[in-house]
């Protein structure tokens, strides 16, 4: 193994937690249909996950080289404090919006987390713009639109080509669809979000002098990485999971067949030229663009409002809290370790706030009463085409309606001549 001084040590220990909530995270991108739909209970959903992210780890190094030294100019003075500071500020912000239940980006919170922290303590001589610009924002943008728009083309297929069959007849079949999509959405999520942290782990390694600029991944850096985040996909992110499998919109088997297999198509091209993208903007996206494609389905656009408003955030969010955090750790050795206790106090304190109300795998499909979704320009459009969902929908107020006297004078006399006949 490579030398490793404490200050590396420390950064690579970080890195893999920060694998480990990345796992938890996104537990949802390939579970959260199959669960919501019953296809897999929840717990068995998870462990099979997890094998697939480990699995996923080995398949390729392409996100991990342009985490490496892409993102982030290797060359230019940027120290393993600066990539310590950043992986604090990711940490931070996938843990704030787990407990908040929002699917946001671990990936851009990653990001985020080193751009801020780079800017800080070296400037903006430390950031590969072009780089962040082709194979970061152009993708984060792009890619849930993509995979929206592939979902909802499948959905459409998938209820045509079963038009006129027996819901029974074709529920073993998209339950074993649903399986196999997932384990393919598991399998594309390894191969792009495990290599993040190999990425960063590697960059820490060239920026301590331990292994040569433009080197791949050690095997033990993989091996590490593909561990930790299969464990925290096993530990399972019930809350995200419930957001995502019920919270967007009423999924059922079709709909999550054709979202999970849009995604998983996604995500594998993506691995394949080395866009870091976010798995979960795609998934999300995927389960929306799969309401929008089912007749009646409608797309519950409060919660996909709080979701875009979060991917939106989490750059500049994880950004802020790692430049703060670069700039005590760049005082010295006593500042990283001031960074690592109020890291670790602010974890103790998320923590015990989701033990308040505690969702996991029992009671991860149980959801309260759904307040009725307004009827705004979207979901009026699809209204119009489309039968009347089976869920509530805010109806616009009734025309007044003149008010029927019911005192005796106003009621016909041939009514009351009836009544007095039949008394």
């Amino acid at each position: 193994m490579e030398h490793i001084t404490l200050l590396i040590g420390i950064v690579i220990i970080t890195a893999l937690v920060f694998d480990f909530t990345n796992g938890f995270h996104d537990t949802a991108n390939a579970m959260a249909t199959t669960i919501s739909t019953g296809a897999l209970g929840p717990r068995t959903a998870v462990a099979m996950s997890a094998v697939l992210n480990l699995v996923g780890a080995f398949l390729s190094v392409e996100v991990a080289k342009t985490i490496s030294g892409g993102i982030i100019d290797e060359g230019s003075g940027i120290r393993p404090e600066v990539i310590f500071a950043g992986l604090v500020g990711a940490i931070l912000w996938n843990l704030l919006t787990w407990l908040a239940g929002l699917p946001s980006s671990s990936s851009h919170a990653l990001f985020g987390g080193l751009i801020g922290a780079t800017l800080v303590s070296v400037g903006m001589d430390g950031v590969n713009s072009d780089k962040i610009v082709m194979k970061v924002l152009i993708p984060a943008v792009a890619a849930p639109i993509v995979a929206g728009v592939a979902a909802m083309v499948a959905t459409r297929l998938t209820y045509r080509l079963a038009r006129g069959r027996d819901d029974q007849e074709t529920a073993k079949g998209y339950r074993a669809g649903q399986i196999a999509s997932a384990a393919l959405v598991s399998l594309a999520h390894g191969t792009n979000d495990a290599q993040k942290t190999m990425g960063v782990i590697t960059l820490a390694l060239i920026t301590g002098g331990a292994i040569a600029p433009d080197s791949d991944p050690p095997l033990w850096v993989i091996v590490s990485a593909g561990l930790a985040i299969a464990l925290g996909t096993y530990l399972g992110g019930w809350r995200i999971i419930r957001t995502m499998g019920k919270g967007i919109t009423d999924i059922q088997p079709p709909q999550g067949f054709a979202a999970q297999t849009g995604a998983a198509t996604v995500i594998l091209a993506s691995s394949h030229i080395g866009f870091a993208l976010s798995t979960t903007q795609v998934c999300s996206g995927s389960v929306m663009g799969a309401g929008l494609g089912r007749k009646g389905g409608v797309v519950r656009w409060s919660t996909a409002g709080r979701m875009v408003l979060a991917w939106v955030l989490t750059l500049p969010a994880a950004g802020l809290v790692a430049g703060g955090a670069a700039l005590l750790a760049d005082q010295g050795n006593w500042g990283v370790t001031a960074v690592a206790v109020i890291a670790v106090a602010a974890c103790a304190a998320i923590w015990a706030a989701s033990r308040r109300k505690p969702v996991d795998h029992t009671n991860v499909n149980e959801v309260g009463p759904v307040p009725a979704e307004p009827v705004g320009v979207v979901t009026a459009a699809i209204q119009a085409v489309a039968p009347p969902p089976a869920g509530p929908v805010a109806l616009p107020p009734a025309a007044p309606v003149a008010a029927v006297s019911s005192t005796p004078s106003a009621t016909p006399a041939g009514a009351s001549a009836a009544t007095g006949s039949t008394s």
